[in-house]
């Protein structure tokens, strides 16, 4: 999808959007074997795992062990509800027990549904990779607050479709305040422009976004990967126990 078609998308309503943004689960596609508990594995000497970030050739961002024998991947959208629940409620949990332990390394992937979600994703990604996924998991905790300053702005939202596509999403943001939102965490306001009119970057993010999809047959977000292998869960208290019994503990 071209950043063009995603920047042409109406935002109706905040609501519905959320909705939208979540299919259902995904099928499952391999099962978790069940398998014997792993040692942890020690981070390198004056270092820790959940500080430990790699940028993937997919273009996500692993936190933990590279070569954790347990590899969670999650496709999320940044204006998704259960995404922002799995933020939330999830991912505390999953770096303080698992990911620390060096077992498991934690893989962030964007599966774009829409132009706040495309801005949103350019914008994690602007400053140090350190602050992708903390950022993220902000901007999913203050979900509620984005879409309404969106509905507050939404001529401003909607006329940014008509406008050069440099300028186009720094127009969608400062709808959406993510401007200011990201000013007050560390990303000045001249950053947060200049990643947002950078095209260049933003189309390689649908592109990715696209392909992944279409390749791995994923349209549903949140939507996990095992291994390589495509779970049917959606949120924490049914993953974890699938980590364990994969030898996680």
């Amino acid at each position: 999808m071209t950043i063009s078609r995603l920047a042409k998308l109406a935002l109706v309503a905040a609501a519905p959007l959320a909705l939208a943004a979540c299919d259902d689960a995904a099928t499952t596609e391999g099962g978790v074997a069940s398998g014997e508990p792993i040692p942890a594995v020690a981070a390198p000497a004056g270092a820790t795992w959940t500080d430990t970030v790699t940028i993937t050739p997919e273009g996500g961002y692993m936190v933990g062990n590279p070569d954790a024998p347990l590899k969670l991947v999650e496709y999320a959208s940044h204006t998704c509800g259960a995404c922002a629940t799995f933020a939330v409620n999830g991912k505390p949990p999953l770096k303080d027990k698992y990911v620390s332990s060096g077992v498991v390394s934690f893989e962030l992937r964007n599966l774009v549904r829409d132009p706040i979600d495309l801005s949103i994703a350019t914008l994690v990604r602007c400053g140090a990779k350190e602050n992708m996924q903390p950022l993220s998991d902000q901007a999913w905790a203050s979900l509620e607050e984005i879409f309404a300053t969106v509905q507050t702005n939404q001529a401003v939202y909607e006329a940014a479709s008509s406008q050069p596509v440099e300028q186009r999403f720094v127009t969608i943001a400062q709808a959406a305040g993510l401007i200011d939102f990201f000013a007050a965490r560390g990303l000045s306001a001249d950053q947060s422009r200049a990643c947002l009119a950078d095209t260049a970057k933003v189309q390689a993010i649908a592109d990715a976004s696209n392909k992944q999809s279409e390749d791995l047959k994923i349209n549903a977000t949140p939507t996990f990967l095992l291994n390589g292998n495509r779970l049917d869960v959606t949120q924490w208290p049914q993953l974890e126990p699938l980590l364990q019994r994969a030898g996680a503990r």
